[in-house]
């Protein structure tokens, strides 16, 4: 007589084999991998001039979110001068969309002494007013200055325009981050320093 058999395994249970992973920790985000709505990707985040070229990038996976990742890329940002002296790295204004309102973000910024043209998000705004006096008072905005924010998505529509940063065909990150440098020097080529 044939053993009795058992229903489905239950939900608790592993199927495959576990990780290969021999440390785990030391490489979070596996290769700048991530799923986000259309699948595996990568995420660039990016810091521009105001020519519409990348000063600063910092790669992560595509789920990742915006706002963690502001003040490293502001960390980043290194810009030479001629001739002798130390890099640039505080840029006279930060533009962002509502994804990088936040209060740790406009603290930052606000220490380091640097302009703010962020836009506050709606429900940052109702909760404010909610508090009444104690919710403070809301940040300044400059409508006209955020207009000058297209300034970052002009330079991705170039980089973009190189089908290996468009694409990630490669499979390390390490490769890809290459990738995008070659992409950026050859923007600024393009477009030397006046």
């Amino acid at each position: 007589m044939p053993p009795a058999r058992a229903g489905p395994c239950p939900r608790t249970w592993s199927r495959g084999a576990a990780a290969n992973d021999k440390n785990p920790a030391a490489r979070p985000g596996r290769e700048g991998l991530g799923r986000s709505r259309g699948g595996l990707s990568t995420k660039i985040h990016l810091a521009a001039d105001r020519c519409c070229r990348p000063v600063a990038r910092i790669l992560s996976p595509g789920q990742h979110g915006d706002c963690p990742w502001f003040i490293p890329l502001l960390e980043a940002i290194r810009i030479s001068h001629r001739g002798l002296g130390r890099p640039r790295t505080r840029p006279g204004a930060a533009m962002g969309d509502k994804a990088y309102s936040s209060a740790a973000n406009r603290a930052y910024l606000r220490k380091r002494g640097i302009t703010a043209v962020i836009p506050v998000k709606e429900g940052q705004k109702k909760h404010r007013r909610a508090r009444g006096s104690a919710g403070g008072r809301p940040p300044a905005f400059d409508a006209g200055r955020y207009k000058e924010r297209n300034t970052v998505e002009r330079c991705f529509a170039k980089l973009k325009q190189f089908r290996a940063v468009a694409t990630r065909y490669d499979k390390r990150e390490f490769m890809y981050r290459g990738t995008v440098d070659v992409a950026s020097i050859r923007i600024w080529l393009r477009d030397p320093v006046p």
